[in-house]
């Protein structure tokens, strides 16, 4: 079986967590966080990421409320995605992402408890772990 590389992002008006892995060991692990402002997202960050890890796919965060209505941030998320797909003429999945932000501060919280992790945890840091948990959820067989 061939690995083929993913790249997952968690949308944010004022960052957009990033994470990759691989179809094989579907390990998902995150990456630098792009920033994203008035202007939109920095495209530039994100096509380095792209070109440095040739994905296949790509997976956005699709941001659904508790009752699985669509979130405020649902359009924009939507709107991002198109880009993405427009940009770099690759196919990408939403993937519901309710609760990731949560479950990615928690675990890296638990890091820094347990000792693993030294550095305090910022806003950036939650953002990619939890664009690695979206794609956690889409190596799972997880979909919008």
């Amino acid at each position: 079986m061939t690995a083929h590389a993913v790249l997952a992002f968690d949308f944010g008006l004022k960052r957009i967590g990033i994470a990759s892995g691989d179809t094989l060991t579907r390990a998902p692990a995150p990456r630098p966080a792009a920033h994203s402002g008035d202007s939109g997202p920095d495209w530039e960050a994100i096509t380095r990421e792209v070109r440095a890890l040739a994905p296949q796919v790509l997976i956005v965060g699709a941001p659904y409320n508790a009752d699985g209505s669509e979130g405020t941030m649902s359009a924009a998320a939507r709107r991002f995605a198109t880009e993405l797909e427009l940009r770099f003429a690759l196919p990408v999945h939403l993937v519901d992402e309710r609760f990731s932000s949560l479950e990615a501060n928690e675990a890296l919280k638990a890091q820094r408890a347990s000792g693993q992790r030294r550095r305090r945890v910022q806003r950036a840091d939650i953002d990619s772990a939890a664009a690695a948990v979206i794609l956690g959820r889409w190596f799972a067989g997880e979909k919008r």
